[in-house]
């Protein structure tokens, strides 16, 4: 098992900046991936930033060159800069690992609101 908890959300206009933090505990060494996803009002969650154990990073394109994903391994810490934000990334983030028995742990969210 591993626990997540972000922080770091809020409101902010648009062609603002936030900076999603997450931090983890529990069984780390088991940690393969992590990354973060997003659930907009009345949507399906979706992955935005994945970064794996070897520092290979990947975006979605909705978020591609406006979104960075890092990591700090010795304060078991995951981070999403987040830039030039519009109203359509208003939504729910979550931050998330994978373990070597490919399950998938979450945090509890924290929402993101981008005014117009």
């Amino acid at each position: 098992q591993v626990q997540l908890a972000e922080s770091g959300g809020g409101l902010v206009q648009a062609g603002g900046s936030l900076r999603l933090s997450c931090t983890f505990s529990g069984n780390i060494g088991s940690i393969t991936d992590m990354g973060w996803a997003r659930q907009p009002p009345g949507k399906l969650r979706e992955f935005i930033a994945t970064i794996t154990q070897y520092d290979s990073r990947d975006y979605a394109m909705s978020v591609a060159g406006r979104f960075f994903i890092s990591r700090d391994v010795a304060r078991n810490a995951l981070y999403l800069q987040m830039n030039n934000l519009q109203p359509e990334d208003t939504a729910v983030y979550y931050c998330f690992v994978r373990t070597y028995d490919t399950s998938n742990f979450y945090g509890q969210g924290i929402q993101v609101t981008v005014s117009s």
